[in-house]
């Protein structure tokens, strides 16, 4: 199985480095986030001179969560050009056409987050932190990516169109960006909002990331690494629930 898994990992992996559309889109992303809206919010808010350093995780969340919108249309168009069909009735395992599809999601999804930390560095943003410090943020990136990733999957195997999925995703897009503490501190949003920020999945990742950057102590995220693991468990069962499904009919 694992071999199935790895042939259509770097099927999808060398589709995506020869295609310069989507290639350059995903490397323009981050850059537009970082560049023009870290470096400019924060030169508007006074007394916010670090603000680059204190978004720059939420940039990193909304990056993984655009990596895993990116997987799922990805899915649904093979599925909708008949190339899921041709998959099935391969001599593979059936479990390996969702495992390989997660992982170039998660593949393409760190692409565009190393590129991110590269340019929000080079733009001012200060890390530190100790190594198990990041090696938990690493954790917790895998596992916020996979949590989506299924989520994603999940949708664009019901979904009948591109506009239906599109329509569809949106929901756990920039929606749940701002519903979290990645532009801004809860301290200053209403209550309601920071109990929903508290239940977002968005907040967990952020939350252990920051920690990583500014203090390194890990200690008080290990509640945000379990919800993570969790929701990352979550996800991917949502995705291997809908798969059977799709190819059961």
């Amino acid at each position: 199985m694992m071999n199935a898994t790895y042939a259509i990992w770097l099927r999808h992996m060398r589709k995506f480095m020869r295609n310069r559309e989507e290639l350059g889109g995903l490397l323009i992303q981050p850059i537009l986030w970082v560049a023009l809206f870290g470096v400019g919010m924060g030169r508007m808010l006074p007394g916010q001179s670090n603000y680059l350093s204190f978004m720059l995780p939420g940039i990193l969340a909304l990056t993984a969560l655009g990596g895993a919108a990116g997987g799922g249309m990805m899915f649904l168009d093979e599925r909708l050009r008949g190339i899921l069909r041709e998959y099935m009735v391969a001599p593979i395992p059936r479990l390996s056409i969702l495992l390989g599809h997660m992982c170039a999601t998660v593949s393409k999804a760190f692409f565009q987050i190393i590129i991110v930390v590269i340019v929000g560095v080079l733009a001012g943003a200060q890390l530190g932190g100790s190594v198990v410090a990041w090696l938990g943020t690493l954790v917790a990136l895998v596992c916020f990516t996979l949590g989506f990733a299924g989520i994603a999957l999940g949708v664009a195997a019901r979904s009948k169109s591109i506009m239906g999925y599109h329509g569809m995703i949106f929901l756990f897009n920039l929606p749940l960006l701002f519903a979290s503490n990645a532009l801004y501190p809860l301290d200053k949003a209403p209550v309601w909002m920071q109990w929903l920020a508290k239940a977002n999945p968005a907040t967990w990742f952020i939350d252990v990331a920051r920690s990583s950057a500014q203090s390194g102590d890990m200690s008080a995220n290990l509640l945000n690494l379990g919800l993570l693991l969790c929701f990352a468990v979550a996800g991917t069962w949502l995705a291997l629930r809908r798969f059977q499904a799709v190819t059961a009919n």
